[in-house]
């Protein structure tokens, strides 16, 4: 396992790629986020709404340039065929998978971190005033909110290389990680009946999944919070099991 950790972080840190797009994650979430918050026309009562969620809003974009970063890291392989040499110097394939599960789970943690805690920093900075209440991180909620959303592109990271596995393509496998995270969404809203589009929201990786980042309201939320993360990490479990099964009984 060790050498096959070795090999995944040699071919992360060796490609531009990588870098370029946990950068953009950064850069989306923080730019986004602060321009979030610089709309908000604050008074001596408050602000008004959740403001920790809203110094977090970046993150529904940056979650798009983590579901790309992890489709690329093994359709990437797939599309050069250098998986035939991978899978030639470690032919554990499960032990392979995992390899690139933990060095992806690395990467995307140090990324989302400081993507996140340079939104909430910004928002500070926007928000003074603010900035002792709503937007500090010994407060309960604020820490939960800030913590949760990095799980959540953890998650989301892991949801993305178990389709990529799966379906050993990169525009396939990225379509359909941002079709699920995006397209579901929207279409729940179309749903007339408010039942089935609560069900909807409920299942739905990205609505129910950044109920984490909610500090206010959460009776009117689909699930609580930790509920809500906790389906993003089933639909990333099932992908990853999806995953590893297939890739244990194809040919490379």
């Amino acid at each position: 396992m060790r050498s096959a950790l070795h090999a995944e972080w040699t071919k992360t840190r060796t490609v531009a790629g990588p870098l370029w797009l946990l950068l953009g994650t950064v850069a989306a979430t923080v730019a986004l986020s602060a321009g979030a918050t610089s709309m908000v026309r604050c008074t001596a009562d408050g602000c008004g709404g959740d403001t920790p969620k809203l110094t977090l809003t970046g993150v529904y974009l940056a979650q798009a340039l983590v579901a790309v970063l992890a489709v690329l890291f093994i359709s990437g392989e797939y599309s050069s065929g250098m998986i035939r040499t991978t899978l030639t110097a470690v032919p554990r394939r499960a032990t392979v998978f995992a390899a690139k599960a933990v060095t992806l789970t690395g990467v995307v943690a140090v990324g989302g971190t400081v993507a996140v805690l340079g939104a909430v920093f910004a928002g500070r900075l926007i928000l003074p005033d603010l900035g002792d209440r709503a937007l500090s991180l010994s407060d309960g909620p604020t820490l939960r909110a800030v913590f949760g959303t990095v799980l959540y592109l953890i998650l989301i990271g892991l949801l993305s290389l178990g389709v990529a596995t799966a379906v050993r393509d990169s525009a396939t496998g990225a379509g359909v990680v941002l079709g699920l995270l995006y397209i579901v969404p929207i279409v729940a809203q179309t749903i007339g009946d408010p039942d089935w589009r609560h069900v909807v929201e409920k299942i739905a990786p990205m609505s129910a999944g950044l109920a984490i980042q909610a500090t206010t309201d959460l009776g009117g939320l689909p699930l609580s919070p930790w509920a809500g993360l906790g389906v993003t990490a089933g639909w990333a479990a099932a992908a990853l099991l999806a995953g590893g099964l297939l890739l244990w009984k194809r040919d490379a």
